[in-house]
């Protein structure tokens, strides 16, 4: 199905909170002379900022949760192992929510524009990964704008649903994930309750200077395209999820396993100095 696109001018007259009841992915194009950071200006602004990487083997049926330990964002971009080595998948992540003027640089605009405030932010994550590197099938329990800044980022979203997604062991902290790992390689013998839901699917490319609209609910999966992407992307709570209770509840349960667990929650980090 497609996928609407809309000016930033229109989505600034329809509203953030609209868009958000309207509950379907939208791409909207950011404002004429936007310049957000790439890499390059990335690293220079936040290059001895204290940043999280996330690790997996370079396989998109990989059944195990990837591992993070905290670098500086100048080691990633300055060792080539992260970027070149085919049998692992190195990515990026910083919540730079706290720091106001780092986000509004890197995106190239101020982001009250979308949000009126940083309160209603949960996150301001900074994603850079290389080519290939896939997130596989999941949801998210809060509303999602992703903005491209460098490089391309293939979509594929489905609408929201529990069963029918065949969702891995919520006991385990992975009941946000499908069994299908890889919604372009569906075995359908074994999960055949998923074809109603891939008929809906919507599919895009997120191009620089774009941002994507991701309702929470919403099961979707991503893959970073060319050389080096580089994303920032806002999460925000919505009271939406109260009509999803299976969202709430697998968000509570998550949370709580990942702070007793010890697993990487997307805390706000510091700005560089």
């Amino acid at each position: 199905m497609p996928v609407p696109r809309i000016s930033f001018e229109e989505f600034l007259a329809f509203g953030r909170d609209a868009l958000i009841r309207a509950d379907v992915p939208v791409v909207i194009t950011l404002p004429n002379g936007a310049e957000g950071l790439g890499r390059e200006g990335v690293a220079k602004r936040l290059g001895d900022m204290s940043v999280t990487l996330f690790t997996e083997p370079s396989n998109k049926q990989n059944e195990e949760r990837w591992t993070t330990r905290e670098i500086r964002l100048r080691e990633f971009f300055e060792d080539e192992r992260y970027l070149r080595d085919p049998s692992t998948w190195n990515r990026i992540v910083a919540n730079i929510r706290n720091n106001p003027a780092d986000v509004n640089a890197v995106i190239g605009f101020s982001a009250r524009r979308i949000f009126g405030s940083e309160r209603l932010l949960n996150a301001a994550n900074l994603w850079i990964s290389h080519r290939g590197v896939f997130t596989q099938s999941h949801f998210d329990e809060l509303e999602n704008f992703n903005i491209a800044l460098e490089g391309r980022k293939r979509f594929v979203m489905t609408p929201p649903g529990f069963w029918e997604y065949y969702p891995r062991s919520l006991v385990q902290g992975f009941g946000d994930k499908s069994r299908v790992f890889d919604f372009d390689d569906v075995d359908w013998a074994r999960y055949p309750k998923l074809a109603a839901k891939l008929a809906q699917r919507r599919e895009v490319i997120l191009e620089p200077g774009q941002m994507l609209y991701l309702p929470l609910g919403w099961w979707h999966q991503a893959e970073s395209l060319d050389d080096m992407n580089v994303n920032m992307n806002f999460w925000s709570w919505d009271p939406k999820i109260l009509r999803r209770p299976y969202v709430l509840g697998v968000a509570l349960y998550t949370a709580v396993f990942r702070k007793l667990k010890g697993i990487y929650n997307y805390e706000p980090t510091g700005a560089a100095k």
